[in-house]
């Protein structure tokens, strides 16, 4: 088994990115970040604030998330039972992520189970920390960035192709004030592992930076060391599910491969 980590700054793509290489790799792809929006999402909805710590650790005895994963649907994210994978994109939800994941508390009781995925088989996995906290033993590292404008102007494409008219000067800021928030939280900052590879893609286009993704993989030895997965035949996931019962510590993970 073997692990990938790909971090980086809000809106570098690291989401689409990882989900591309896993599927063309066909391993399991773990977006953290979603785990973080779905518990800023709760927040909201109690109307608590984000920010006060307190508030937030209260409500981690009511949340229960669950990630699916399918080749028709995708990987979906759970809330107590609804899917809230739309509801987590929206711009607002992008900061209330940063808050919570800014504490110590939310941390720990998510970071365990991100850790036991990654032992319970290969993954590839994305966020903030992964090479410096989560994985720091993953075989694989990258830093993946673009300029905050490439970002920015990513990120309003994506929304425009939702129908939602979001102004892109908005969108502009707000990816700056997450860098600035997330690089000097003092609880897991961003920040580039020692050993990761750094890959600017601001002047790359989605497959470009997808093949040089994978092409670091392959330099880096893991497609190597696991021959049997990569050589020649691209074994196909056909369901995966994680579930992550927050209130009562259980962790359920469940596969179904077909060659």
């Amino acid at each position: 088994m073997f692990a990938i980590a790909i971090d980086g700054p809000a809106g570098a793509g690291k989401s689409t990115i990882a989900r591309k290489v896993a599927a063309d790799l066909s391993i399991i792809y773990v977006d953290t970040g979603a785990m973080y929006r779905a518990i800023g999402a709760y927040t909201l909805r109690q109307g608590k604030n984000t920010k006060e710590s307190a508030a937030v650790v209260s409500l981690l005895p009511q949340i229960k998330l669950e990630l699916t994963y399918s080749q028709e649907n995708g990987q979906r994210i759970f809330l107590n039972g609804e899917d809230v994978s739309s509801e987590i994109r929206l711009p607002e939800m992008g900061m209330a992520a940063s808050d919570v994941s800014a504490i110590p508390e939310v941390r720990a009781f998510l970071l365990e189970q991100q850790r036991n995925m990654a032992k319970r088989q290969s993954v590839i996995m994305d966020g903030r920390d992964i090479g410096t906290v989560v994985l720091p033993d993953a075989q694989v590292k990258i830093f993946l960035t673009a300029t905050p404008e490439e970002r920015a102007r990513r990120r309003w494409k994506e929304f425009v192709e939702k129908g939602l008219h979001e102004d892109y000067e908005t969108i502009l800021a707000d990816v700056k004030r997450r860098d600035e928030q997330d690089m000097n939280r003092p609880i897991a900052p961003l920040k580039q592992a020692e050993d990761a590879v750094l890959l600017d893609s601001t002047e790359l286009t989605f497959d470009e930076t997808v093949e040089k993704v994978k092409d670091i993989i392959i330099k880096d030895g893991v497609a190597y060391a696991a021959l049997g997965e990569f050589e020649n035949k691209y074994t196909e996931v056909a369901a995966f599910a994680t579930a992550i019962d927050i209130q009562n510590g259980k962790k359920i993970w469940e596969t179904a491969v077909e060659e």
